[in-house]
């Protein structure tokens, strides 16, 4: 247990605490989402079950002592659903808060201003990635109510022979914005698979 966790003990967090909360998290993963950090809180004078902060690669989760350490409550939410996240120092610790986009706040404090840190510095860069993640997301639901996304093959070439001195028009370039929407489709249908779909779509931004 102590080498699965050793990564978390960097900023002298609470390795009973931290074994504690392992064991409850590893039964609440789901599929391709790995533990990227657990903060602990230390109150100054009892600490016998601390509340912890747990950031996973897909959302934050809240964990709460309650009954003496006999029950614990969790709260998690979806990086998405996160609108913001700051932290605030104290002589004896700072108070991380999360703003949910719903309005809801999640208030942990007494965690060490190490992990504080660490928290915010891993919450600031998931928030940037989720900003990126809204802006497509509000560009797709614009587009689908203009008139909704349709999907179409590449044009063909006509079989038909070209008259003489004819000349073909040339077919319009087709919009990036479309592009990424078909090939969000393409995904939503299964018809690609998501590593396919995000080197596509870096390959389209990139010509943006």
């Amino acid at each position: 247990m102590i080498n699965d966790i050793k990564k978390f003990l960097n900023e002298d967090q609470d390795q009973k605490a931290v074994e504690k909360i392992s064991e409850k998290v590893n039964d609440l993963l789901t599929n391709g989402e790995t533990v990227e950090y657990i903060a602990v809180q230390n109150k100054p004078a009892i600490n016998i079950s601390p509340d912890s902060i747990v950031f996973t690669n897909k959302r934050i989760l809240f964990f709460r002592s309650k009954s003496f350490g006999l029950v614990t409550d969790f709260k998690d939410y979806l990086w998405k659903d996160v609108a913001e996240s700051h932290i605030s120092e104290a002589i004896l610790g700072s108070t991380f808060t999360m703003t949910a986009v719903s309005g809801f706040i999640e208030t942990i404090d007494y965690i060490p201003k190490s992990q504080a840190r660490k928290l915010y510095q891993y919450a600031q860069a998931k928030e940037e990635e989720m900003i990126e993640y809204r802006r497509q997301k509000e560009l797709e639901d614009k587009r689908a109510a203009a008139g909704g996304i349709t999907v179409n093959a590449q044009n063909e070439k006509s079989e038909e022979p070209q008259k003489p001195h004819e000349v073909k028009p040339e077919a319009p370039a087709e919009d990036p914005m479309e592009t990424l929407m078909k090939l969000k489709a393409f995904l939503d249908n299964d018809l690609i698979s998501a590593e396919d779909y995000e080197t596509k779509k870096k390959e389209i931004l990139g010509r943006m």
